[in-house]
């Protein structure tokens, strides 16, 4: 992202390390473990790291919260990148660079864990610099503070949650390209986003709407997430196979 290039990123709600090993090496630059609406905890998200750290792509954590704890836990655990939902404000913004950085930058205390295996002796020199941290917009009180969250130091960028956005907005869950009002307010967050130098990240429904993210200029794309790419890719074959209506004897028996 530092050199202008979009990002690929993976999306894990369903609590596996097999779909985690699967994400992983299926060409993502990123694949994030998300504990807010993932079916699963955080004695679940530590083995899928441990498998996500056997694939090339980078580990991101979608925290639950803004909670100093989770934060740091979770970097702890090997994360290299936060996804902080529900940020509102400038000080809200603070708040989680305090705990996702460490001093001079923040407040994080002291104990990679596992960040020293998957990062190296050196993680510590290298953490501030390398650590992703996303705050969330996806209500109308960070639409009005977004340019003091932008200003905020150390957070390196936004990420849209399309669908808080569109609810706070009065629009329906899945409206980001149909509403106006939607469409024009992720607009703005991403005008604003360039404004300031930070990336700008966006949750899409399927690959086809981050072909359209993607070009509009977006950073960090995800694709849905591996439950919803599962539904589709089932739903697809079964349309596949009974697309000719009848079976070898012309019955449509499934015996």
């Amino acid at each position: 992202m530092l050199a202008g290039e979009r990002t690929t990123n993976g999306w894990l709600a369903l609590g596996s390390t097999f779909s985690a090993e699967i994400m992983g090496h299926a060409g993502f630059e990123s694949v994030t473990v998300d504990c807010q609406h993932g079916m699963f905890d955080f004695h679940q998200m530590l083995p899928m790291l441990q498998a996500l750290s056997a694939t090339p792509a980078t580990p991101i954590v979608r925290v639950p919260w803004n909670d100093p704890a989770i934060i740091m836990h979770a970097l702890d655990a090997g994360a290299y990148g936060i996804i902080c939902p529900m940020i509102n404000t400038a000080q809200e913004a603070k708040k989680l660079v305090h705990a996702a950085r460490y001093e001079p930058l923040g407040g994080r205390s002291y104990g990679p864990a596992r960040g020293l295996l998957y990062g190296g002796a050196d993680y510590f020199e290298h953490a501030n610099a390398e650590i992703v941290v996303f705050a969330m917009i996806e209500t109308r009180e960070g639409i009005a503070n977004l340019d003091e969250i932008l200003s905020t130091s150390g957070v390196d960028g936004v990420y849209i949650g399309p669908n808080d956005l569109a609810l706070c907005l009065g629009a329906k869950p899945g409206s980001d390209f149909t509403d106006q009002r939607v469409v024009d307010t992720i607009a703005h967050i991403l005008a604003r986003a360039r404004a300031h130098g930070k990336f700008c990240g966006i949750f899409c429904a399927n690959g086809a709407a981050g072909a359209k993210r993607r070009a509009q200029g977006f950073d960090l794309v995800t694709l849905g997430h591996e439950g919803s790419l599962l539904a589709s890719a089932a739903k697809a074959a079964i349309e596949t196979a009974l697309a000719s209506g009848s079976g070898l004897d012309g019955s449509q028996s499934g015996y």
